[in-house]
């Protein structure tokens, strides 16, 4: 029982503060040299039929970086989460412009995803807006010495980070890269739409046709694959992402929550718990219900449909998916109110 004492995040601050102490040895390592490195060399040759030679010298080459275990570590005290500070960040106007003038450059090719997955352009601009603010900020960080560092010296998710730096090498072998010549996050996410390797071989789509996928110069893979990853994931054509809940007084909403991000609670059931949509109407379908908390202001409370729940597959975090929505809807409606006022002033 001594392992249910302490929770997972525990574990996660002993395991890290325990690298700090081991970072001058590790940093000096060659990952090639390691006991733990070659054993999953010899795991992708048997598996993958890799030249061992290759990933040995690939891995010789990548380095410890401290930065990488430091950004990814949860802090010791974390503050109260606070909806309308998450938001800010997303929903200024610099990010709303740049949505804009990102949407007017490349509306071609943002119809033809919409047509073609299904996905509204607002919602595929939207995410490459919170995801790298249209491309701008992608991450520099090796993504070989990255995703070595965390499969080998981040014991909380070095599972997740082994499957991803082999992600990697098979990633490279098809695009006919060196595994070392990919930046990005510090967790390893690639280009305009921060893929993930794993992502990227089973989302990512040449959709301008040119023989590759292209994350890092051009949009146009990022925004076909991007459709692509959300359509894959149940997007549904037509159907609602959200809308604000009117939850009436007294009403015991804390089941509703236990029930998770995924839709399970029926029209009828939220409205027997006196909740639904501002306007008095039922749900439109099976919701979750989402709770959006700032400390010392009113909880805010979303009905999030199918949709909703699909851009939380992208990041699991229903802070992230409204961020994605409103700002969506921001784009839409300033997008519309422009060509409405365009319509007027023409002669």
């Amino acid at each position: 029982m001594i392992f249910s004492a302490f929770s997972s995040r525990h574990l996660s601050r002993l395991a890290s503060a325990a690298l700090v102490l081991m970072l001058p040895a590790l940093a000096a390592a060659s990952y090639a040299e390691r006991e733990d490195a070659r054993a999953f060399i010899a795991e992708l040759t048997a598996r993958h039929d890799f030249d061992p030679a290759a990933l040995d010298r690939a891995l010789a080459r990548a380095r410890h970086d401290p930065s990488v275990i430091r950004l990814i570590t949860p802090p010791a005290h974390k503050g109260a989460r606070s909806w309308q500070n998450y938001r800010a960040r997303f929903l200024d106007r610099t990010r709303i412009d740049g949505g804009l003038a990102f949407w007017e450059a490349h509306a071609a090719t943002l119809q033809r995803a919409a047509n073609q997955y299904g996905v509204p352009a607002e919602i595929i601009v939207a995410i490459l807006g919170v995801e790298t603010m249209y491309g701008r900020h992608t991450g520099d960080f090796e993504t070989l010495s990255a995703l070595a560092t965390l499969a080998f010296d981040y014991p909380p998710r070095a599972e997740l980070f082994r499957r991803e730096l082999e992600a990697l090498f098979l990633l490279a072998r098809e695009q006919g890269r060196d595994p070392a010549s990919y930046s990005g996050s510090f967790a390893g996410a690639l280009g305009y739409p921060q893929f993930l390797p794993s992502s990227v071989r089973a989302y990512a789509v040449d959709f301008d046709g040119d023989g590759r996928v292209d994350f890092d110069r051009d949009p146009s893979d990022a925004i076909g694959s991007v459709a692509n990853y959300l359509h894959a994931h149940g997007w549904q054509a037509g159907a609602p992402v959200a809308e604000r809940a009117r939850v009436a007084p007294g009403a015991d909403t804390a089941p509703l929550l236990a029930a998770g991000i995924e839709p399970a609670l029926a029209p009828d059931i939220l409205a027997s718990a006196g909740i639904g949509p501002l306007d008095g109407r039922a749900a439109a379908a099976t919701a979750t219900l989402v709770d959006l908390e700032t400390p010392g202001a009113a909880t805010e409370y979303w009905l999030g449909y199918r949709n909703f729940y699909v851009i939380t597959r992208y990041n699991r975090s229903s802070f992230y998916a409204m961020s994605v929505f409103e700002l969506a809807e921001a784009l839409r409606l300033r997008r519309l109110v422009d060509a409405m006022r365009s319509a007027r002033n023409r002669p």
